[in-house]
């Protein structure tokens, strides 16, 4: 059962980083290129924006209040207007933090990956994958990707799983549940058909389900690697999934409307920018949420 309906239309440039809220039962999620940060409530289907100032990437809960932004110029703690804080702002070593994706890991820290889009920065420059720890400690993960892109943890918390769509692969690292320390990347999935792997989520049985951008849909992966389905969607650039609703049955998908390229999109195909949810026998799992303080 896979029921696909595109449910909120906000025609986002860069539709991403989906994130469930058990407690509130609110999806959170970002329309990159705009600096529009959404709140939808499936109760109503309303779509409220709560937050328009700088692009933001990806985010996650935070278990002080708030919600921990990577944005295009650091870190940012934010809960209002009148009650934010940086974690890190601007420079880190010399580089521009300017962030694609992100996600809290187990112990609380923040896990947040670069990307330097070529069409608006007029060159090429790779990314690398951040941890900003509570104590104020910086770590760089990984380095040397066209884009930081989708990240989750399986459930048993033996891997971490990280997205470059530029290599049309997903690496997996070794995660060490008593130290949480992350191992180096080692190559698990490459993408051999159409699209590349974008923003991912792992469900409860450990399939990572990882949205195509160029590729209209979400494809569902088993832990060794092989493609056991495809949710087809009705937009080219599908951008990020994570489930949610009250049994974390239903696949919330964000897509984008601007294109970084359309020499190989077909005329008339719609390129996204609107929220999709797809109904599945599968079962998600709650995100783990930072541990900053104000």
């Amino acid at each position: 059962m896979n029921n696909v309906s595109r449910i909120i239309d906000e025609q986002a440039n860069v539709g991403e980083g989906p994130l469930w809220d058990e407690e509130n039962q609110v999806l959170y999620w970002a329309d990159i290129r705009s600096g529009r940060l959404f709140k939808y409530n499936p109760e109503t289907n309303i779509n409220q924006t709560i937050y328009n100032g700088i692009f933001v990437g990806g985010f996650s809960k935070n278990s002080f209040g708030g919600l921990t932004l990577g944005t295009w110029n650091g870190v940012l703690l934010w809960e209002s207007e009148r009650k934010k804080r940086w974690i890190h702002q601007g420079i880190y070593k010399g580089e521009k933090l300017q962030f694609n994706d992100c996600i809290a890991a187990p112990d609380g820290s923040f896990l947040a990956g670069t990307f330097y889009p070529y069409q608006i920065h007029g060159f090429e420059k790779l990314g690398k994958l951040y941890r900003f720890y509570p104590n104020g400690n910086i770590d760089i993960v990984s380095e040397n990707h066209g884009c930081s892109n989708g990240m989750g943890f399986s459930p048993d918390l033996e891997y971490f799983y990280h997205s470059d769509p530029s290599k049309k692969s997903i690496v997996r690292h070794k995660y060490d549940s008593s130290t949480h320390e992350i191992g180096p990347a080692e190559e698990w999935f490459i993408h051999d058909r159409d699209g590349s792997p974008d923003g991912m989520t792992v469900d409860s049985e450990g399939y990572v389900w990882s949205a195509l951008w160029g590729g209209s849909g979400v494809i569902k992966i088993d832990p060794d690697a092989n493609v056991v389905d495809k949710i087809n969607v009705d937009a080219y650039q599908t951008s990020s999934c994570m489930f949610g609703g009250k049994d974390l049955t239903d696949l919330y998908i964000t897509s984008a409307g601007t294109p970084d390229s359309l020499a190989n999109v077909k005329s008339g195909t719609y390129l996204g920018g609107s929220l999709f949810k797809a109904e599945t026998n599968s079962v998600g799992k709650i995100e783990f949420e930072t541990n900053f303080e104000f």
